[in-house]
């Protein structure tokens, strides 16, 4: 399938965002949890589906999400029904229980992606990564980093904000309001939740923050060791990494995402990444009836992954 069509009761970039988000239900069987320990001695919670062949897919969740959104569990559907094992992971702190460390996530942790798929590498010796919106972003970056584990074949993104700066302005402008309060109070609780179990972590600025930009310079970029908010964006997003991808790559983002810039879309200037942008999608929807239950996405993906 090489386009992408919306169905016509979802009749704009919004309905195609939050439809999936609120009403979307995927028929799957119960994972099995596995905590793994990172090196800084923190956790890391996955959910594992297995069908028992040597291969395997590893999908990496949005902002505030986890590995029980229906974007992710589609995603692993499909996979299964391909004989293709997967892992959903859950960043530091989403899984429902709060990570031990004074750090959280951020969109540039791909010290935890690389510990989780040096794990799974233990196991199967064909792995392929998804990564969707923020988790796409860590996926990039982890590509194109130094010593990418050898047995990662083939990634697939979608709806990714891969300059984060530029993203974060485009998500706080008015027609998004609904997206980034609900973000930035998600993203509160989880430091209030956290300073309720260490003392180091100052809570005192939290009330005066009133956007994400704001948030990320008084704790996501001091937090995990960055200056402030734009040396987290520059130093994270994946726009400075993509050149670098060494393994066949496909990124897909929808011309409509009400969360990316046009600095998101890039030019292919990198052999091993492939681009394609539907002119409609939302973020993280490419919804599709009448397909046994996938989604555009989940079988653009499958079909990357399984060719040769």
């Amino acid at each position: 399938m090489s386009f992408y069509k919306a169905p016509t009761v979802l009749f704009n970039r919004h309905v195609e965002t939050i439809y999936p988000s609120l009403l979307r239900k995927v028929k799957l069987k119960a994972p099995e949890r596995e905590r793994i320990t990172t090196p800084d001695d923190d956790f890391l919670d996955l959910d594992w589906y297995r069908n028992g062949p040597k291969q395997c897919v590893i999908i990496s969740h949005g902002l505030e999400g986890n590995s029980t959104r229906s974007y992710v569990t589609g995603m692993a559907k499909a996979f299964l029904s391909a004989g293709i094992d997967a892992v959903a992971w859950n960043y530091r702190g989403c899984s429902g229980e709060m990570n031990r460390q004074r750090r959280f996530y951020h969109s540039g942790a791909t010290d935890d992606l690389g510990t989780v798929v040096n794990h799974v590498a233990e196991e199967y010796s064909d792995i392929f990564l998804i990564g969707f919106s923020l988790g796409g972003n860590i996926t990039l970056k982890y590509l194109g980093e130094p010593n990418v584990n050898s047995n990662i074949r083939k990634a697939v993104v979608f709806s990714v904000p891969i300059d984060l700066y530029k993203s974060c302005l485009e998500i706080s402008k008015p027609h998004n309001w609904i997206y980034s309060e609900r973000f930035l109070r998600s993203l509160k609780k989880k430091v209030r939740d956290k300073a309720a179990l260490r003392n180091d972590i100052d809570t005192d600025m939290l009330n005066k923050v009133k956007n994400l930009k704001e948030f990320d310079d008084q704790f996501t970029g001091p937090i995990h060791g960055f200056k402030d908010a734009m040396d987290y964006y520059t130093k994270c997003s994946a726009i400075h990494f993509i050149k670098n991808i060494q393994i066949p790559t496909l990124l897909v983002s929808a011309l409509n995402d009400p969360f990316l810039s046009h600095e998101c879309y890039p030019i292919e200037t990198n052999s091993y990444l492939i681009t394609e942008f539907p002119e409609r999608g939302g973020h993280v929807g490419f919804t599709l009836f009448d397909q046994n239950g996938l989604y555009w996405s989940e079988i653009k993906a499958l079909s990357f992954i399984e060719k040769h």
